[in-house]
C-alpha cells in the first residue's frame, strides 16, 4: 500500500529530498511551494505527483510530512496543525539546523495520531532554489535525528527508510547536543565567514586591488558567506543565545592571539598554529559534514592558450561532473594550478585516472 508523502518546500533540500523519495515505488508525493514555477517544474520532471497550495487540505491525506521550510516557517507549520482534526496518524519531520524552538513547538501538539521527528540533513550548497537540487546532495552526508516525546524507535527508522536512496549516514542526537556541535562547525564559521568578508570589503576602499588578490585561500574559508542571507538569518537568531556565548569565547581567544604578538611571543605563536594544525589535519577528509564538501583534484597546466579547455573537455567526454574549478596560480610562462571540485570519490578518483592517462599531473591532497 502506497504511503502519501507531503513535501513543504521545494526548495534545495525539500527538492533533493523530493528527488530521492520519488524513487521508492511505494509513495506518492504531494508538494507545496510558494514558487509556481517550482512546482510545475517538479510535476514536469515527475519528481512529485500532485501539486497543493492547501496546507490544511493536504495534509489531511499525508501519511508522513516532510517541512523543508525556514525554521520560523516550521514553527508556524507546527503551530498550525493544533488546529486541525487529524483523521489519521501522520509522522512529521523538519530539515531545520537549529532543533530547540522546532523541538519544543512539537512537544506542546498533544493529538494521539500526530507525532515528529526532527531532521537534519547536513549537506547544502552555495547555490539554493530547486534549480540547485539534485539527488545525490545527500550522499555519505551525515543524517541527524532528534526525536520529539512522542516519537518512537519505529518511526525514526521508518524515516530512515523512506530516504534510503539519499545514501546519507544517520545519526540521533538530542536536541541540545545537536544544536550545540552545529553551533560549533556550521552557524559560529558562517557568521566569522561573513565578518572577514566586511573586513575586506572596509579595506578595498584603500586598497582597490584587493578583490582582485582575494582568491584563494580567501575564497575557501569564506565560501559559505555566499549563502543565503534570508535563511542564515533565521539560523543566527534560533540559535542565537549559543552564538552570543560562543561570540565571547572567540573575542577572548583573539585577545590572547593579540597578546601574543604584541609580546613577540614567537614559541607560543608557533604552538598555536601549530596545535590548529594538528587538530584541522586529524579532520575526516572523505565526509560531508555541516559545512558543504567537495572532492578536489589538482591538476598542473602550462599558460597557453585553451588549456583549461583541453582540461575541461577530456573530463566531458567522460560525462564526468564538475561542481566548481579553480586558477590556483598561473604567471605568463610558468605552470600554473587548476583546482577541480567535484560531489563524490567517485567522480575525483575516475577524473584523476582519465586525466592521468592524457599525462597530466595530477594530485589528491590527502
Amino acid at each position: 500500500m502506497k504511503q502519501t508523502v507531503l513535501i513543504v518546500g521545494l526548495g534545495l533540500i525539500g527538492g533533493s529530498l523530493a528527488m530521492n523519495v520519488t524513487k521508492k515505488e511505494d509513495v506518492f508525493i504531494i508538494g507545496i511551494d510558494g514558487d509556481e514555477a517550482t512546482v510545475n517544474m517538479a510535476l514536469k520532471q515527475g519528481v512529485i505527483d500532485q501539486a497543493s497550495s492547501d496546507f490544511s487540505k493536504a495534509i489531511l491525506e499525508a501519511d508522513l510530512c516532510i517541512l523543508a521550510t525556514p525554521i520560523s516557517v516550521t514553527i508556524e507549520y507546527l503551530q498550525m496543525l493544533e488546529s486541525i482534526e487529524l483523521k489519521k496518524p501522520l509522522l512529521v519531520t523538519d530539515v531545520s539546523s537549529v532543533k530547540n524552538q522546532v523541538l519544543e513547538a512539537a512537544n506542546r501538539l498533544e493529538h494521539p495520531f500526530f507525532s515528529f521527528v526532527g531532521g537534519h540533513p547536513m549537506a547544502g550548497s552555495h547555490k539554493q532554489g530547486y534549480t540547485a537540487a539534485k539527488p545525490h546532495l545527500f550522499e555519505n552526508a551525515i543524517y541527524v535525528l532528534t526525536p520529539s516525546v512522542h516519537a518512537t524507535t519505529s518511526e525514526a527508522e521508518r524515516l530512515k527508510d523512506l530516504f534510503s536512496q539519499t545514501d546519507a549516514r544517520f545519526l540521533t542526537f538530542t536536541t541540545k547536543e545537536h544544536d550545540e556541535m552545529t553551533a560549533v562547525i556550521s552557524h559560529f564559521p558562517h557568521l566569522i565567514a561573513s565578518s572577514l568578508v566586511h573586513q575586506a570589503r572596509i579595506w578595498q576602499e584603500t586598497h582597490p586591488y584587493i578583490e582582485q588578490l582575494a582568491a584563494g585561500g580567501f575564497k575557501d574559508i569564506t565560501r559559505i558567506a555566499s549563502s543565503n542571507p534570508k535563511l542564515w538569518q533565521d539560523i543566527f537568531f534560533q540559535n542565537r543565545h549559543l552564538l552570543i556565548s560562543m561570540l565571547d569565547d572567540w573575542i577572548g581567544e583573539m585577545e590572547r592571539v593579540r597578546s601574543y604578538l604584541c609580546d613577540e611571543a614567537k614559541e607560543q605563536t608557533f604552538q598555536y598554529l601549530f596545535d590548529a594544525k594538528q587538530y584541522r589535519d586529524g579532520l575526516p577528509v572523505k565526509e560531508k559534514g555541516a559545512i558543504p564538501a567537495f572532492y578536489d583534484i589538482y591538476v598542473d597546466i602550462h599558460d597557453q592558450p585553451g588549456a583549461i579547455h583541453d582540461v575541461i573537455g577530456i573530463l566531458a567526454k567522460e560525462e564526468i561532473s564538475i561542481k566548481n574549478i579553480q586558477i590556483l596560480e598561473i604567471r605568463e610562462g610558468i605552470t600554473g594550478v587548476l583546482r577541480i571540485s567535484f560531489a563524490t570519490h567517485r567522480e575525483q578518483t575516475a577524473s584523476k585516472q582519465v586525466l592521468a592517462h592524457h599525462n597530466y599531473e595530477v594530485m589528491i591532497q590527502q
